[in-house]
């Protein structure tokens, strides 16, 4: 079993995605209407990158990422190319957006054997990350309950996966090829969007998964033993990590309800060794639940929203982080947003000059 590594001595991070600058989104749709091609859009999103990278290491972040620029959905590349036998449906899931009258999260269907397709975008990605940055560069990709969660059984063809533990089995698999490129590429820190298991708290999520046949208990004991199987398919010397919120769309969300129903199992028997965990609204709950976190594990407190243009008062935040080392020693704490500032490209909340503010 490869032992989970902490990243030493962080006391802040960034979840992961940026607001697309106007140009990149204008690249973008001049590649949709055929005027540009494919190399002249690369050289648009390497622009795009080095200047957030940029912004980044002038912040003083002792982690950066690429701004996720090279992917329209947050999801992208690993779900839609790294990976056959998955098909991603835009049109509307059962999923939807609170306060939200038209977004509802993308559907997974798996109609064909999981298999590593041997397409590593995130690799070649990561590595111009790496060649651009002293700091320490993290690469995202979504969290192994993510096909399931978005699919249920129904979407998992019975043709093809009769039983579920094979399709674990693949889906694992997967993961560790995918985690191997990318450590080959000099990758030491993943993330995991892992937004699964923020949202079984609420009774309307609760009420979904049994209605297609599912018990959200019964998801968290599975989906905790593929997350240890996945961290323990890294290689030796990589950081995984996992991102918990409860769904981010232009402002909405899609769950309410702290962390009490999982944190027991979240801290106790999922084997990670770091946590991006979503605290800036009183719908995730109590900052308490870090009691449970053990010695050696750290979380990273997302008390910055990206879902508000409303820029937090910094005693504020410090009262909460006083307030969470009265749960958890301070040592093992951190602060970041809670929330990548642009899941998808259009339509977020705040401007560039707020999200540099926060």
């Amino acid at each position: 079993m490869t032992q989970p590594t902490a990243l030493p001595g962080f006391h802040v991070d960034q979840v992961g995605s940026l607001l697309r600058p106007p140009a990149l989104l204008a690249a973008r749709a001049a590649r949709v209407r055929g005027e540009i091609d494919d190399a002249a859009l690369r050289a648009a999103e390497d622009a795009a990158i080095i200047d957030a990278i940029a912004l980044q290491e002038q912040i003083g972040l002792p982690v950066v990422t690429d701004g996720e620029f090279r992917r329209g959905l947050y999801s992208d590349n690993f779900t839609t190319e790294a990976l056959s036998g998955v098909v991603m449906d835009l049109g509307q899931g059962s999923w939807r957006f609170k306060g939200s009258t038209g977004h509802s999260a993308p559907r997974m269907v798996v109609n064909d054997r999981i298999a590593w397709s041997g397409l590593s975008r995130n690799a070649t990605d990561f590595a111009f990350l790496r060649a651009h940055t002293k700091a320490t560069p993290k690469i995202t990709i979504p969290g192994p309950a993510f096909i399931h969660y978005r699919a249920g059984r129904a979407d998992i063809s019975r043709d093809i996966y009769p039983n579920l533990d094979d399709f674990w089995s693949d889906l694992v698999a997967a993961y560790a090829r995918e985690l191997a490129a990318l450590h080959a590429a000099g990758c030491t820190y993943v993330q995991l969007d892992e937004t699964s298991l923020a949202k079984f708290a609420d009774p309307n999520i609760q009420r979904t998964l049994a209605e297609r046949g599912d018990d959200w208990r019964d998801l968290l004991r599975i989906y905790a033993d593929v997350l240890n199987a996945v961290i323990d398919a890294a290689p030796a010397g990589m950081t995984v990590a996992a991102h918990l919120c409860r769904g981010n769309n232009q402002g909405h969300w899609q769950a309410e309800g702290g962390y009490q129903l999982v944190a027991e199992t979240l801290f106790r028997t999922v084997r990670l060794p770091l946590y991006l965990m979503e605290f800036d609204t009183p719908r995730a709950g109590s900052l308490d639940i870090l009691r449970a976190l053990p010695e050696g594990k750290r979380v990273v407190l997302g008390l910055v929203s990206t879902k508000s243009a409303e820029l937090e008062d910094a005693d504020t935040l410090r009262a909460r982080i006083h307030e969470a080392a009265t749960y958890a020693p301070l040592e093992q704490l951190a602060i970041s947003p809670q929330c990548g500032f642009a899941s998808v490209e259009f339509g977020n909340p705040i401007d560039v000059a707020q999200q540099t503010a926060k």
